[in-house]
């Protein structure tokens, strides 16, 4: 039953007033590991029981009620933990990433244009599209070209998304049919790259990516449903329980809610849905559908661009490219009059900021609608508003976080790539407030951990390496990055369960093994706790637990 959520309290406290439908709910005794439970008073346990899909029993062996009428789960000295969650991320293009020509890892423009060839051969009719590639590694040093597309599948029509989908990049066939030529004017909050001819090069960034929007075929409900399947399929497998699918797009919430039904829904999904479709959210309200499998209760907003291709906005100009300082991709005539709706109508606010501007110019916006909007007028006394990314912060404005407050929505891997560059595009000083997770976390802000795939990988591993190493998977760090930024791990597991709980209003339900709550457990092959870092991300995930559900499970546990 899809539900619009129309109280006033917490949404977990409305929810716990439900059981887990049939379609999911297991009875479940699960023992053979350590157990990390996340509660600071019981910080382990030997057994956990799960009976309706909630917690029954955390506790030692001696305690554990019978396993009458309980699936017995040997973890074979696996870890268990509560189910992690990825705070930020794109449900959608994760599973169009497993449909498409993925370029992720590739090591330079060679081998990105020979994926581009075989693919092009395995697929010799229609629109070509992709996207992964990063140039921050490649020894050419430069962005990907509409010559280097042409030469690879010639003569077709290719766009191919940079891996921050900050920016794209089109063959000279793709320019052609968008009608792209060297007197297209710049759209607003966007930028077309020219050669010194004054023709494009083919890279479009931000909002002039608009241009390329017809060009590939819409996908048909039966595609979207496939990509939707494939994301949930790679997220189970690496151990996520749920996600926070930011730019939900509005037309799929019902997709979602349908498969959420049908028990197709195996992982939790927040929805943040776009911005273009605020008014059709506030209009209903929050909204759940399989109790709470699928919740739409927020607005995802952009401020300004990424940093890797020098749209987040800065103060001052990229240090490595004097003539610009980023660019906003929204003004605050633009927002202020949906920030002050959204608490009246009790819709969460999250805007995606990653340069200092773009930090302050958005907590600036949030404390003014905050203000002008009388409490009395508030449908939530709470209203948890976020910042996607948080990644360039000026020290002066972390008082914003604290103060009032504001939930950190931050991805670790993002400073496992970024520290090959961050320094080049902004000099050491604004380093000083660069993944400040430590530092926002000890002013006591919320920080919540997330991957942004398709950006990123999207595994929980290497984002919780990312977290408390603060090196990339090579384990190199630099001399000016900041190590003292890095969390504990007791600080990075809040990151990706409790607190994702907190910021989706769910921390009376998820985040913690504790009875009552439900049955939602990640377990790896590794001790997170106490491993050595560098021995973080060789690990996996082998059981996967949502509602007492086991949807992923290592053959070796069998």
């Amino acid at each position: 039953m899809i539900r619009t959520l129309k109280t006033t309290l917490p949404l977990a406290a409305a929810l716990m007033l439900a059981a887990a439908p049939a379609a999911y709910a297991q009875n479940l005794l699960i023992r053979g590991g350590t157990i990390h439970t996340g509660v600071e008073t019981q910080p382990t346990a030997e057994v956990v029981v799960v009976r309706d899909g909630r917690i029954a029993y955390v506790g030692p062996e001696s305690g554990a009620p019978s396993a009458e009428g309980l699936e017995a789960v040997d973890l074979k000295g696996a870890t268990l933990f509560p189910g992690f969650t990825d705070g930020h991320a794109h449900l959608d293009g994760i599973g169009w990433r497993e449909m498409t020509l993925n370029l992720e890892g590739a090591a330079s423009i060679v081998e990105a244009m020979a994926r581009l060839t075989a693919w092009a051969e395995a697929h010799p009719e229609g629109v070509i599209v992709g996207r992964g590639w990063i140039e921050t590694h490649w020894p050419e040093k430069r962005f990907l070209t509409a010559a280097d597309l042409d030469a690879a599948a010639r003569g077709r029509v290719v766009v191919l998304s940079r891996a921050d989908g900050h920016a794209r990049v089109a063959s000279s066939a793709a320019l052609a049919a968008a009608g792209i030529d060297a007197t297209t004017p710049t759209p607003s909050g966007g930028e077309i790259l020219k050669g010194a001819d004054g023709q494009p090069t083919g890279l479009l960034v931000d909002g002039a990516m608009a241009l390329l929007e017809g060009l590939a075929p819409k996908a048909d409900a039966a595609a979207t449903r496939e990509a939707y399947r494939a994301g949930f399929n790679v997220y189970a497998r690496y151990g996520w329980t749920g996600v926070h699918f930011m730019s939900a797009p509005w037309k799929d919430v019902p997709l979602l809610e349908a498969m959420a039904e049908a028990g197709e829904a195996p992982l939790r999904v927040y929805n943040s849905i776009d911005m273009g479709d605020a008014r059709a959210l506030m209009a209903g309200g929050p909204r759940d559908a399989g109790d709470g499998r699928i919740i739409t209760r927020a607005i995802k907003f952009y401020a300004d661009g990424a940093l890797g291709s020098r749209g987040a906005k800065l103060f001052e100009p990229y240090s490595d490219r004097p003539d610009t300082s980023g660019l906003m991709l929204t003004s605050r005539e633009e927002v202020m009059p949906l920030y002050q709706e959204a608490l009246r109508t009790g819709i969460q606010i999250a805007t995606h900021a990653i340069g200092d501007q773009g930090n302050h110019d958005v907590a600036a916006w949030y404390e003014e609608a905050l203000r002008a909007t009388p409490r009395a007028e508030w449908k939530l006394a709470d209203p948890r508003w976020r910042i996607e990314h948080a990644q360039i912060i000026r020290p002066r404005d972390y008082h914003y976080f604290s103060d009032l407050p504001i939930i950190a929505s931050m991805q670790p891997s993002h400073a496992i790539g970024d520290l090959h560059f961050a320094a080049d595009r902004l000099g050491d000083a604004r380093l000083d407030g660069a993944y400040a997770w430590h530092t926002l976390v000890e002013r006591g802000v919320i920080v919540v951990g997330g991957s942004d795939a398709p950006v990123e990988r999207g595994d929980p591993l290497i984002e919780f390496y990312a977290a408390v190493a603060r090196r990339d998977l090579n384990g190199f760090q630099g001399p000016d990055w900041r190590p003292d930024e890095a969390v504990d791990r007791a600080t990075a597991l809040k990151m990706f369960t409790l607190w994702p709980a907190y910021a989706s209003f769910r921390e009376n339900e998820l985040g913690t093994i504790e009875v009552g709550k439900r049955g939602d457990f990640t377990a790896f092959d590794i001790d997170l706790m106490t491993v050595p870092a560098a021995d973080i991300p060789k690990g996996r995930a082998v059981l996967t637990v949502v509602d007492g559900q086991i949807v992923h499970r290592a053959d070796w546990m069998d």
